[in-house]
């Protein structure tokens, strides 16, 4: 199996999948220091590819990645000092950067959540390290432009929150600000720089953060995190047509976790990774849901990775593939593929 080119280990990176390669870029490596360096992974040819340093944004971890369809974008993050609001656009097909524009960003910030509208990045919330933020931005990628989103009636400021984009609105739910956890959240509708808040009827029955949040194509799901007393293996549903909120079975569902990763496959949400609330247990365990039906059902041990937490996951249409990670003192170079209901090991660097 082809190790050329594979990226140096690291956590706390980003990843997009462009619809025929997965690109992995930025976190922290395995001295503990930000990194710049990318690489991008071909599943069918088994091939990785460097990603060019040149142009590239400077070395961060905690920053965002979206892929606009052509070309993924870095923004924000921390440097290991300080919080940026800096960024830049990465081109596969040139292996080319260009930076964002520096004109009228949001205020620095990591901890934050983006999204893509399909011609906008709308990034929301997070700290600078100090304060937590309630502020935001619209990045349109054809004007190379930022708008700032509006502050009337949107959520309190809060990090490690989640959020999703639903075809015409963004939700945020969920995080903390150091002293409260959240069970609440916010509608954004960038058309007109609008929020409304989301119905706090049958939410989730704990307030949490760095949970996990996926959309089906007509509910939000989010699960898991953790509060000041627990990690949690309860979630909830959110319809955002109807306003309203339905309880996740607990029957079946993975122990409670922070910082794992979630995906969606088209059918099924599939949870994997994470750390207990006091980062001492990690796990290598997970489990598919199944909104349908309201079940879950386990992912397999049968040639599980090493347990690990601050790794990325992304779906390729028929496997969800992870990279990277921590789960002992130093991050993982790893990555796997997994083909529900079995995991396959792809490769290690020797």
């Amino acid at each position: 199996m082809d190790v050329a080119n594979a990226p140096t280990p690291r956590y706390i990176q980003t990843v997009v999948w462009t619809g025929s390669e997965m690109i992995i870029w930025g976190g922290l490596d395995d001295t503990f220091s930000p990194a710049t360096a990318g690489a991008r992974y071909n599943p069918v040819a088994n091939t990785w590819a460097t990603v060019t340093d040149t142009g590239a944004p400077s070395a961060r971890y905690a920053q965002t990645a979206i892929w606009t369809g052509s070309e993924m974008i870095i923004w924000g993050g921390f440097d290991g000092i300080s919080a940026l609001n800096t960024g830049g656009r990465y081109n596969p097909a040139t292996d080319a950067w260009t930076a964002t524009n520096t004109n009228n960003p949001p205020t620095a910030r990591f901890n934050y959540t983006a999204i893509w509208t399909g011609s906008t990045m709308i990034v929301w919330g997070g700290t600078d390290g100090s304060n937590y933020l309630n502020s935001g931005g619209q990045y349109s990628l054809n004007g190379d432009t930022w708008t700032p989103t509006s502050a009337t009636s949107a959520p309190s400021g809060r990090r490690l929150h989640t959020a999703v984009w639903t075809g015409t609105e963004m939700l945020v739910w969920g995080g903390q600000d150091g002293s409260t956890t959240f069970s609440t959240g916010g509608h954004y509708t960038p058309a007109t720089d609008t929020w409304s808040p989301l119905n706090l009827i049958g939410v989730p029955p704990a307030a949490r953060y760095a949970h996990s949040a996926i959309w089906t194509g007509g509910t939000m799901i989010v699960w898991g995190g953790v509060n000041s007393s627990a990690a949690l293996s309860t979630g909830g549903i959110y319809d955002p047509a109807a306003d309203v909120w339905a309880a996740t079975q607990t029957t079946g569902a993975p122990t409670g976790r922070q910082y794992h990763t979630a995906i969606w496959t088209g059918s099924e949400m599939i949870v994997w990774g994470g750390q207990d609330i006091a980062g001492i247990t990690i796990f290598n365990t997970g489990g598919r849901y199944d909104p349908a039906g309201d079940t879950w059902s386990s992912t397999t041990l049968a040639g599980v990775p090493a347990a690990r937490f601050y790794h990325t996951a992304i779906w390729t249409g028929t496997e969800m593939m992870i990279f990277g990670g921590k789960g002992g003192p130093f991050p993982f170079d790893t990555l796997y593929k997994y083909a529900p209901p079995r995991f396959m090991y792809l490769y290690l660097k020797p």
